[in-house]
Parts: structure tokens; sequence; C-alpha cells
């Protein structure tokens, strides 16, 4: 067992941190535990936006109370977790996070204290208690360790946080390579992290990350999948992107994306991918729904496509050729992500949509309105179009198309001619594509 820190404890008077920045839930929460005898400390990523001036999403609290105590004290709460128990406790609509002290790994360790490894070293479950000392070290990243104490109002410096803070740096805490392999996802959270903040990760944290992303492979599906959610839907999907690649991580989460990316029309799909992460920004900036659905969509479509191609030339039609792609490529990610039926059911209409948008005479036009996913079949079109997979043309038309009338939605599709207007899209998903090089420009398509 490593030496154990002591606290720098860095008074009211000199930090920025005032009970005002402090939900009255989190406050209630602490208060409680302090009335009851109990030590509580705001901990971790609360603290850490609070010092680099944004306002916090959620207030987690850390105490030397166990779950059981803490469920007894509050009665709106609930106990849940295996690996790690922890409690929810709910004041309306917010929920406060509430854990207790983590003992750090020790090989004494009975079975009565729930402390489980594999070979690999991976962590499997981990209810043992311990003190805060303890519980700093087994925090992953500095930026994550501080604590604010509601008994003094001081912060509990323990591995030299706020330094890091200060400084933009992302280290880890101990020893890297052995703190990946005890939870291979905490490579995921170096590239969140160094993501949302813009910390560069320090050398020691950074090197072990290529050589170990395959340990992502030990990952259950589901839990990657919760973990890409966190990577593409939290306002940093751009720079989030970039880091998974800069780091070697991306191909253990999308390989057969990864794959294409790597081929011949390579830039053309980057460009595709990073329009769809700043269409997503921008749209988490104006407070504006965002699916996984769509950004899984973009992520598999180069798949798709590649597999569809392949289907075609052996003189498969375009509708069956599509299914047998989509279906092939779905295959291949949940391997990877879990992808919920629920989500790659509307990615399979989104894809379906891209053939038969194209197909505008008549009355298609007015019946492709209608399609549930129709604007989500579009925002997809327009970013293909930005991306220079299409010759630009039938987005223009699909977005007339939706500001005026009847009577000119009427000549509009009277105008198509016998070829039905296909403007680029081709009678397959992918007819009329062409490369192009990189470019950063940000598309105003909705997902909705």
């Amino acid at each position: 067992m490593p030496r154990l820190p002591e606290a720098r404890v860095i008074p009211r008077d000199q930090h920025p941190i005032s009970r005002k920045d402090i939900s009255r839930a989190a406050l209630n929460v602490l208060y409680g535990l302090h009335k009851a005898g109990f030590e509580a400390y705001l901990v971790g990523g609360c603290l850490r936006d609070l010092l680099c001036g944004r306002q916090p999403k959620d207030f987690d609290v850390v105490t030397d109370a166990t779950p059981d105590e803490v469920h007894r004290l509050f009665k709106r709460s609930r106990i849940i977790g295996r690996r790690f128990q922890i409690v929810h406790v709910r004041f309306g609509r917010e929920v406060i996070e509430v854990s207790t002290f983590r003992a750090f790994q020790r090989d004494d360790l009975d079975d009565d204290q729930h402390l489980a490894h594999e070979e690999t070293g991976l962590v499997l479950r981990d209810n043992a208690w311990g003190s805060i000392e303890e519980d700093a070290l087994r925090r992953d990243f500095t930026v994550n360790a501080l604590y604010y104490n509601i008994a003094d109002f001081a912060l509990y410096d323990f591995v030299q946080s706020r330094r890091d803070i200060e400084r933009g740096v992302l280290r880890l805490i101990g020893d890297p390579e052995q703190r990946y392999r005890e939870d291979p996802v905490r490579m995921l959270r170096a590239a969140r992290f160094a993501a949302k903040l813009g910390f560069e990760p320090d050398r020691a944290t950074a090197e072990p990350i290529p050589r170990l992303a395959e340990l992502l492979l030990q990952v259950p599906p589901a839990r990657l999948f919760d973990e890409v959610l966190k990577l593409f839907l939290s306002g940093h999907a751009r720079a989030s992107y970039n880091e998974l690649r800069d780091l070697g991580l991306f191909p253990f989460l999308f390989p057969e994306t990864d794959r294409c990316l790597r081929g011949d029309q390579g830039d053309m799909w980057d460009d595709l991918i990073l329009a769809a992460m700043d269409n997503t920004d921008a749209r988490l900036a104006e407070d504006k729904p965002v699916t996984p659905a769509f950004i899984f969509a973009v992520l598999l479509w180069p798949v798709v496509v590649a597999r569809l191609d392949k289907h075609r030339a052996d003189g498969v039609p375009p509708a069956p050729a599509l299914h047998k792609a989509a279906s092939w490529a779905l295959d291949q990610q949940i391997r990877h992500t879990a992808v919920p039926r629920r989500f790659s059911t509307v990615m399979r209409e989104m894809w379906d949509l891209q053939q038969r948008l194209p197909r505008r005479g008549g009355k298609r036009a007015d019946t492709l309105l209608q399609h549930p996913r129709f604007r989500a079949a579009y925002d997809f079109l327009l970013l293909r179009e930005q991306a220079g997979e299409l010759r630009a043309g039938l987005g223009a038309w699909w977005t007339r198309y939706q500001q005026v009338d009847e009577s000119e939605r009427y000549a509009m599709t009277q105008a198509l001619g016998p070829n039905q207007g296909g403007g680029g899209g081709g009678s397959g998903a992918n007819g009329g594509r062409r490369r192009r090089r990189r470019r950063s420009g940000r598309s105003s398509s909705n997902q909705d």
C-alpha cells in the first residue's frame, strides 16, 4: 500500500468557491450528514468546474458514513450499484450522489470486504470503505480529487489538484499503466476530460494509452456505449473525436469505421464525421435536442456504404443491398458498443431514406415529408453534401420544398422531369459522391 498523502488545507479566504455556487440540494445533504456526526465533503468535477469558471451540472458528495447509514438518514434515497455502492438522495428533480470513502486496493483484503480482481488487474467489485486519504488516491485524475469540507468551508488538496487545474494539466493519480489495467475506461475518460476542459494530458498519462488501448475489448459493450454518449453528446464532440483518434482509442470503439477512415476516401468520411460533430455541439450549445441515433448513423455510414457498394457490385438490387449492408454494419458494431434497438431502428430508417430522398416525383415528395424520420434524414443529407460525398443540389431542393406553399411544391415536382431530379443522390445511397479535402465548416442542420 502506498504512503497516504497529507492534505494541503486551503482556507475559505484563499479560494473562490462559495456556498452560493452550490445547489441547495447538495447543501442539504452536506449539512444533514454533518449534523448527524459524519464527515461530509463536496468532491470532484463540481469543484474543478467552479475553479475553471464553469457552472457544474452535478454536485457529488463523499462521506465516512456507509451507504446504509446515508440511506437511513435521508428518506428520499436509494442505494444503487454493485461494484461500488452509492446512494442517490433526491430533492425534487435534483439527485445528489453520495459515496462512502473508498479504501485503497490492498492484497490482504478478505472476501467480506468485497474487493476482487481478474488476472488482468481489472477491478470487478469494490465496496471496501476507507479514509479520505485513501479515497483521494482512488480518484482517477488529480483535477477530480479536490474536497470541499462543509465543516470549515476549506478545500482539501491531497495530490496537487489545484495546481494542475490552474496549469491546465490532466494527470492520472498513481501508476498510469496499473490504473488503466484496473479500469480501461479510464483511457476514455482521459480523452473526454482533455476534450471537455481543453487540458493537456501529461506525458506519463498519455504515453501508455496507445499500447493499452486494446484493453477496451475487455469492457462490456453496453458500458462502452454509455461512454461514447458522454464523449459525443456533452458539447465537445469534435474535440473528443480528435482525442480518440490521436490517442489510438477510436479503432477499439468503431473498428470498421476506422478502416474506412484509413482508406482512399478517408478524408471525405472524416469531413462527414466532423460536420456531424460540429452540428451536435452547436445544437447542444443552443439547448436543442440531440439523439444518439443520429451520431451513430453518421459514424457507421462509411461502413454501410462500403458494404452497399460490394453488394451492388454483386448484382444485388439497391433496397436489399442497403438492408444487408445496414445489418452487417450494426452486427459488427454491437460487438464493441451495444447500440440499443430503439436507436438502431431509427438509424436504419435514416439510411433507407438516403435512397428515397432523390426520388421526389409525383406524390413521393409529400409522402417523404410526412415520414417521422424525414427531418433527421434531411439533416443527414445536408451533412453528406457538406462533406463532399454528394454533389450539392438535392439538399437545397428539399430545403425550399419545406418552405413554399402547396402550389409551389406541385410546380417543383412537375419541374423534375423524367429522372425525378436525382440531384446527385443517384439511384443508390451513395450515388454521385466525390472526394473532398478536409475542411472545418459548421453545418446548420438539425437532428430533430
